[in-house]
């Protein structure tokens, strides 16, 4: 893969102009948020790998280092941890996806903060977000689906929506 930089004729003044090749400006920036162990999350960073290859770029966000960490495993292109990383990066992407849970204040034994929570939901972002049960939450209407299952669906709504 080349490696260089880009320099974007517009913003020729700002450190932001400087582009790597491998990740322009046009590709499609998808955001992995998980908590805890980050297991969830490193199943959708792979799923999203083997079906996609290196079409989107996809940016672990963890509420730990564990689950950042587990993500970058799964062969995410970036990764950042915390409060900050997630609320500084939910409108720096085209798509979200994660639990349910990422949206909810105190979820994942309090992981989640309310300013987490809140710029998530905030965000011009595409948000796919599994209905799984660990808050004690139930979505009425929904089936409960094991997570490969709504892994899959994710996947064939983002072929949907970007005609993949």
């Amino acid at each position: 893969m080349l490696c260089g930089l880009v320099v974007d004729s517009a913003t020729h003044n700002s450190f932001d102009s400087y582009i790597p090749f491998s990740y322009t400006s046009s590709m499609l920036k998808i955001a992995v948020i998980d908590g805890q162990g980050g297991g969830i999350g490193s199943l959708i960073v792979k799923r999203l790998k083997d079906e996609f290859r290196d079409r989107f770029e996809i940016i672990a966000l963890g509420t730990n280092a564990a689950a950042t960490s587990a993500m970058m495993k799964s062969r995410a292109n970036k990764g950042a941890t915390g409060e900050n990383a997630i609320i500084y990066n939910s409108d720096r992407v085209d798509m979200i996806i994660g639990p349910l849970s990422i949206v909810l204040p105190n979820a994942m034994l309090g992981e989640v903060t309310g300013k987490m929570a809140a710029a998530i939901v905030s965000s011009q972002a595409k948000k796919f977000l599994l209905p799984l049960n660990q808050e004690g939450i139930d979505i009425t209407g929904v089936n409960k689906e094991p997570l490969p299952h709504l892994i899959e669906l994710v996947l064939s709504q983002i072929k949907e929506i970007e005609h993949v």
